[in-house]
C-alpha cells in the first residue's frame, strides 16, 4: 500500500511556498538597500530628417546625417545615419531638452549645419543642399593680359601712385613741395 500525501497537507505546502516567494520577490524591489538605483531615462525625441536637392527638390541617398548633442558648451560626441532612397532617416535616442548640431554631408554638395533645440516628442527637418560654389580668391588673377598667370602670390589690383617729387618744387619756386600727394600710400 502506498501513503498518499493528504490534501490538505499539499495545500499548506503550496501557500508556504508561494509566501516564501512572495518575500523574496518584495526584497528585490526594496531600493533602500545595496546596489545601484534604477533611474528612469529621460523621454527622447522622434527625429526624421529628410535630405533633398535644393534646384530639383529630388531626395539624395547614402547621406551622412550627424548628430552632435551638446551639454552646455561642449560636444558630447556623434551620432552618425545615412539617409535612404527617399532621402530620410530616422533617429529616436535623443533626449527631450537637448541641443544638437545637425550636419549634413553628401558628395557632390555643400555641407550643411545648423544648431536645434529638441523641444517636440516628434521632429520633422527638412535640408535642401545646393550644389558648391567656386571659392572667391583675392590671389586669382581676374583681368586677362595683366601678367600675373604664373601664381606668384601677387595681386593684380590697382597700381600704386607715383612717387612725390624728391626735391625742389616743379614750378622753378623755393617753396616746399605741395601736400596733395600725402593720403596717397607709398611705395615699398
Amino acid at each position: 500500500m502506498s501513503r498518499r500525501p493528504s490534501l490538505p497537507v499539499c495545500f499548506a505546502i503550496a501557500a508556504l511556498s508561494l509566501l516564501a516567494g512572495s518575500f523574496a520577490l518584495r526584497s528585490q524591489d526594496d531600493d533602500s538597500h545595496h546596489g545601484r538605483k534604477y533611474k528612469v531615462p529621460p523621454p527622447s525625441a522622434r527625429i526624421e530628417v529628410t535630405v533633398l536637392r535644393d534646384y530639383n527638390g529630388k531626395p539624395i541617398q547614402d547621406a551622412h546625417v550627424i548628430f552632435h548633442p551638446i551639454e552646455g558648451d561642449k560636444d558630447k560626441g556623434s551620432l552618425e545615419l545615412k539617409t535612404n532612397e527617399d532621402g530620410k532617416t530616422i533617429i529616436d535616442v535623443i533626449p527631450l531638452g537637448d541641443t544638437v548640431t545637425l550636419q549634413v554631408i553628401a558628395n557632390g554638395f555643400r555641407t550643411y549645419g545648423q544648431v536645434y533645440k529638441i523641444d517636440k516628442l516628434n521632429m520633422s527637418m527638412e535640408v535642401r543642399l545646393t550644389r558648391p560654389v567656386p571659392q572667391y580668391s583675392l590671389y586669382q588673377n581676374s583681368t586677362p593680359g595683366s601678367g600675373n598667370s604664373s601664381g606668384s602670390g601677387k595681386s593684380s589690383g590697382p597700381a600704386a601712385a607715383p612717387p612725390p617729387p624728391a626735391s625742389g618744387s616743379q614750378n622753378g619756386s623755393s617753396e616746399p613741395p605741395s601736400n596733395q600727394n600725402q593720403s596717397q600710400p607709398s611705395p615699398k
